[in-house]
């Protein structure tokens, strides 16, 4: 058996190079589901209680596989962004 020891910041780099490039072997241009943090930085809204209040309301998508971990359905928000779009004059 051999043992590879690689350090931390090779291994991220590792992991962020095959992450990518199997969403460019899948056509994959987005992922799915995203973190608060990132919902918040496509909504363009840095309150995390409105992105709770839409939560609750049942405007966007959301996961919760864990008690304290909480995944955003990103193509819920581009519909909920879509669905209060206003059309120019």
């Amino acid at each position: 058996m051999e043992v590879i020891c690689l350090q931390t910041e090779a291994f991220q780099k590792l992991i962020e190079e095959v992450v990518r490039q199997l969403k460019e072997k899948n056509n994959i241009t987005e992922d799915r589901w995203i973190s608060p943090q990132a919902a918040m930085k496509k909504l363009n809204i840095s309150s995390k209680t409105t992105l709770l209040k839409l939560r609750q309301t049942g405007a966007i998508r959301y996961s919760q596989p864990e008690k304290k971990i909480i995944l955003y359905f990103s193509p819920s928000l581009d519909e909920y962004l879509e669905k209060h779009a206003k059309e120019t004059f």
